[in-house]
């Protein structure tokens, strides 16, 4: 079977893109918690709540611009389109879902918990 990587450069430009917006996402301040008003139990679950899905997302965020960063390196290295684990081709329908893909499906799986 013949797989045929994407070009390079709408490749990069959309890598590129993503990490803009992954920095843009980091760069936005998080509040810091501050001094709980215990009005009600309610309303402080509803402000823990808040902090923890907004840590959750910058973490998110954070693990995915590693993915980027990634990608581009191995796109200037020459080895991006192969999996990192088996070196065989990443199917170019899953690269051009997941830009960053850095495995195969068959290795995805394996390294899932």
């Amino acid at each position: 079977m013949t797989v045929t990587r994407p070009s390079a450069d709408p490749v990069r430009a959309a890598l590129e893109a993503r990490r803009a917006e992954l920095r843009e996402e980091l760069g936005t301040a998080i509040e810091a918690p501050g001094q709980m008003t215990y009005g009600s139990q309610a309303a402080a679950a509803s402000q823990v709540f808040a902090q923890q899905r907004d840590l959750a997302l910058r973490d998110k965020a954070s693990r995915d611009l590693a993915m980027v960063d990634g990608a581009l390196a191995r796109l200037e290295m020459g080895t991006y389109g192969r999996c990192v684990v088996c070196g065989q081709p990443v199917d170019p329908d899953r690269l051009a879902a997941l830009p960053w893909a850095e495995r195969c499906i068959a290795c995805q799986r394996l390294a899932r918990p």
